[in-house]
């Protein structure tokens, strides 16, 4: 960024009220990311009805007493989103208090706690409406693809408010190209979409192991088989679809032979791509044992946030990728 192109909001940015905080805004993303791959636990372990149907009480107690492993996997998990909250709530006060009403890490960070309460309210309701578990409905499917969606925004939420916490913002952008405002748009919702169809793959695996890898590809195209197998299929062909999106937009940029934050995310998200090819092809391979889920999930996590830095950086910039 151009010291001359840029216009930095507001001067309390850089006063006492912000140090410290883009530590503890980075560290409250990451301990996101720990109560993510907690949930993915409890529905790879089918732990979702650990508490019954009660929420927020855990089987009718704010305490489970002499609990089952499935009780404590759940409560775990819910102690760990209420703590998640609670740190969200700083995250936003803080951000409010230290940074220009204009600054995007105080935008990002008021936005985040927006996106844990609906998370809270979302999580509330995959309870409450009994898709945990055992259950195989057309509702639970559209419940966790919301679910999906709302923890994506909540993690880029996160991140933005991390990174712009310790960078100049620019008060007026410079416009990018139209087809490079299509090439990021197109990226951002291929990485949601294949998301989605991993959550639905997860809880196929779940709900339907496979013994075999020949016996899961057969399941995948019987006429017979639950629409959870069927539409297994689905996400690998996506995935390889988005890993080229996503690597030509990172390509383009390092062709640039720039240095900075641009150079190095788009390092970084090659590095992530390589490596969620790699465990989503173990997983298919190795009938989705529970902690190659867990490494997917975290690689897809990680891709996705530095997805989002990247076209943060990229929309400030206004440079053409190539």
């Amino acid at each position: 960024m151009s010291g001359g192109a840029s216009i930095v909001l507001g001067e309390r940015a850089a006063s006492s009220p912000a140090r410290g905080f883009p530590i503890y805004a980075w560290s409250v993303l990451i301990y996101n990311l720990a109560v993510i791959l907690w949930g993915a636990l409890v529905r790879a372990t089918g732990s979702g009805a650990g508490c019954g149907g009660h929420w927020p009480l855990c089987n009718g107690e704010v305490l489970p007493t002499s609990p089952q492993v499935a009780t404590a996997i759940e409560f775990v998990h819910r102690a760990m989103s209420g703590v998640a909250l609670v740190t969200a709530l700083v995250l936003a006060g803080w951000g409010w208090k230290a940074y220009a009403p204009k600054h995007p890490a105080r935008r990002w960070a008021m936005w985040a706690l927006v996106f844990m309460l609906t998370e809270a309210l979302v999580g509330a309701a995959l309870v409450l409406l009994g898709h945990v578990a055992r259950n195989e409905s057309v509702g639970r499917v559209y419940s966790l693809s919301i679910h999906l969606i709302n923890t994506f925004l909540l993690l880029a939420s996160l991140a933005l408010a991390a990174w712009w916490s310790t960078r100049p913002a620019l008060a007026r952008p410079a416009k990018l190209t139209r087809d490079s405002r299509y090439q990021l748009a197109a990226g951002i919702v291929a990485m949601v979409l294949v998301a989605m169809a991993g959550v639905i793959t997860a809880l196929g695996d779940t709900l339907f192991p496979a013994h075999t890898l020949a016996q899961g590809i057969a399941e995948d195209f019987a006429a017979t088989a639950n629409f959870l197998i069927r539409l297994r299929i689905i996400h690998p062909a996506l995935a390889i679809a988005a890993a080229i999106l996503l690597a030509v937009l990172a390509v383009r940029q390092l062709r640039r032979h720039v240095a900075g934050p641009l150079r190095t995310l788009s390092s970084l998200m090659l590095i992530l791509l390589g490596a969620q090819l790699a465990i989503g092809t173990l997983t298919v391979l190795m009938k989705a044992p529970v902690p190659l889920q867990l490494a997917h999930l975290l690689a897809a996590d990680g891709l996705w946030i530095a997805l989002v830095l990247f076209t943060s950086e990229r929309l400030q910039s206004g440079r053409p990728a190539a």
